[in-house]
């Protein structure tokens, strides 16, 4: 019922979502018309108009993987954080806490180090991103009953993201400093622009079906908001939606990160956004967060890449829009805790 009551909502969103990525495929160095468009449009129909190769190289090879990659990660961070803010009823939350960017990071700089190639850097990335969290989660296992389970993973991601920046300072340390440190730099920075089409399958063979799983499990999160022994009394099982929450949002987020590089604050500030917008509500909470993460990518991606001669990465300017933003909410919080 929640998300029929959102359907127009919805519809916006996806026609936003298109406009936008439209409006993408023409900003760059090479300058795509509306009559190019045309062009291309009619071509479908008439074999005989020819098309530039230079405008199909540009819009197939390198804008249009580009734009779906880009929305595709900036949604799997904020519904990933969405998920987690939900789950440990904190919303200073980000998909960072249980120690998969740090993880991903130490692998995709060993990776650079090691002089790999880019499909095993990903690799490198994304199971590393992996084994942090298992290492999380086996830490908080091991604290028993005894103590909260949601603090002892919070606690626990801490320690594990604290052991992986350090691993990360020694590879960089050691690293050429003409090459392999300037590439690690950059990575950890987080870019898109070396996404190929190949790319896309692997996140959207995670993320979508990801999206699904955590947009139906959404009104189980929210009964976990009331607390785990209140959420066992209306039929949840705590531990195993815990379990299941932890494994798909693990994925999502290792996915994104080994294709993007670690974009910071993407997935703390969105689900406020998404939240101030439709409220509290999971079920429709998390994909609306995910649509809005993909539409707040594109437009950073595309600012990131045509207003400089050189491209900005991504983490610059996420991290510049989104720490004022934090400041607002932070202030918004003590007024209304104020009254």
């Amino acid at each position: 019922m929640q998300i029929k009551s959102h359907i127009p909502f919805f519809l916006l969103l996806v026609l936003v979502s298109l406009t936008i990525g439209i409006c993408s495929l023409m900003l760059g160095r090479f300058s795509i018309t509306a009559n190019d468009f045309g062009l291309l449009f009619r071509s479908l129909f008439n074999s005989n108009i020819k098309i530039p190769p230079q405008i199909t190289t540009v819009l197939f090879d390198i804008r249009l993987p580009r734009i779906l990659v880009a929305f595709l990660v900036g949604g799997t961070l904020s519904i990933t954080g969405a998920t987690y803010q939900g789950m440990f009823r904190n919303p200073m939350v980000s998909p960072s806490i249980l120690g998969v960017s740090a993880g991903a990071g130490f692998g995709a700089s060993l990776a650079i180090l090691l002089e790999l190639s880019s499909f095993l850097l990903q690799g490198f990335s994304f199971i590393f991103g992996i084994m942090a969290v298992a290492a999380v989660y086996a830490i908080s296992h091991s604290t028993g009953k005894k103590f909260d389970k949601c603090l002892t993973l919070i606690l626990s991601g801490m320690i594990v993201s604290a052991v992986f920046v350090a691993l990360i300072s020694i590879l960089k340390y050691v690293a050429d400093p003409n090459n392999a440190l300037p590439s690690i730099v950059y990575w950890l920075m987080g870019s898109l622009s070396e996404i190929e089409m190949k790319d896309l399958g692997f996140i959207v063979a995670v993320s979508l079906p990801g999206l699904l799983l955590l947009s139906l499990s959404g009104w189980k999160l929210d009964m976990l908001s009331f607390g785990d022994d209140e959420a066992r009394t209306m039929g949840v099982q705590v531990n195993r939606i815990r379990i299941m929450v932890i494994a798909i949002a693990t994925l999502m987020t290792a996915v994104a990160i080994s294709i993007s590089g670690i974009i910071g604050w993407v997935g703390l500030i969105i689900p406020h956004i998404a939240r101030m917008l439709i409220g509290p509500k999971n079920s429709v909470l998390l994909p609306v967060s995910f649509f809005i993460g993909g539409i707040f990518l594109l437009i950073v991606d595309g600012f990131s890449r045509t207003v400089s001669s050189m491209e900005i990465p991504l983490g610059i300017t996420t991290s510049l829009i989104g720490a004022p933003f934090f400041i607002y909410i932070l202030m918004k919080t003590s007024k209304k805790n104020q009254v």
